[in-house]
């Protein structure tokens, strides 16, 4: 982890600003990205809202890096989703981990009825702390405790149990657009921390990127070289065949497994939308044991 605000996560908060301002076809609304963004970011989301511009917009990203911003959309909306789901099943807290600029702590409905844990490196969530503050109203946020944590340093759960987590509680776990910049020995870490903190029954949603891309023997096209260049180069994945294993040996039960292109046939397909999203992205589900 860098000790500066992710240049990522900026990119993400990008590409959902500018699925909020399609309009009448996207396919969820944060109304929050665009706050995230500073600079040449923020003046192209704000363009953005001339259809024709967000759209060319679009292309043009596209065209440029095949598949990361319609990977993000879908996995964005695939996520929400789960959480609602999992809501809805009688989850009592949600832990955003690794939360960047995830806005789902002020957007989902009904998720203010229970407590939400956003934790992430200390130096991109004192960004995003900072404009929260700006954007959104004190009654709309109590629910919401920060927790600063440097998952390659420090332990996860003696840092959440410190700002108030309940553990053994059930919870849905968000671990979004992480793994893929950890080790091998912290994602390790984490998952086995998530397993003895929450509930059985509790719900863990993450991405990952196919380990065929880091071997070299899957082409991901130009943006692994553009995260790299940005100092965020991709340092772990894991192998979808392998996944059920793994994560059982550590106490957890995979669920739902899917690529980002088949979270947009799912998304964007029905809308009528031909983006391309990636195969190498995936979002995948598990439930505690």
């Amino acid at each position: 982890m860098q000790n500066k605000a992710s240049r990522t996560a900026q990119q993400v908060a990008l590409f959902r600003a500018l699925e909020t301002a399609r309009g009448h076809d996207r396919v969820f609304d944060d109304p929050l990205a665009v706050r995230f963004l500073s600079g040449g970011y923020r003046l192209l989301a704000r363009a953005a809202r001339l259809r024709p511009v967000g759209l060319r917009l679009s292309r043009l990203i596209d065209t440029r890096w095949p598949g990361p911003r319609p990977s993000a959309v879908a996995r964005t909306r695939l996520i929400d989703d789960l959480v609602l789901a999992a809501l809805g099943r009688g989850a009592r807290q949600v832990l955003l981990l690794g939360a960047g600029y995830d806005s789902r702590a002020y957007r989902l409905p009904g998720i203010e009825r229970v407590r939400v844990f956003e934790a992430d490196h200390p130096a991109t969530q004192a960004v995003k702390r900072r404009l929260i503050r700006g954007a959104v109203r004190p009654e709309r946020r109590r629910h919401v405790r920060f927790v600063p944590v440097d998952l390659l340093a420090e332990d996860l759960g003696e840092a959440l149990l410190r700002n108030g987590f309940a553990a053994l509680e059930p919870t849905v776990v968000v671990w979004e657009g992480v793994t893929n910049y950890l080790t091998e020995a912290a994602v390790d870490a984490t998952l086995r921390r998530l397993a003895d903190l929450t509930a059985t029954g509790s719900t863990l949603a993450f991405t990952y990127v196919d380990r065929r891309v880091l071997d070299g023997e899957i082409d991901a096209g130009p943006w692994p070289e553009a995260v790299r260049r940005a100092g965020e180069p991709w340092t772990f994945g894991f192998d979808p065949a392998r996944l059920p294993g793994y994560l059982a040996e550590r106490g957890l039960r995979l669920g739902l497994d899917m690529s980002t292109h088949d979270a947009a046939d799912r998304y964007l397909r029905p809308l009528g939308r031909r983006e391309q999203a990636a195969t190498f992205y995936r979002v995948a589900e598990a439930e505690i044991q």
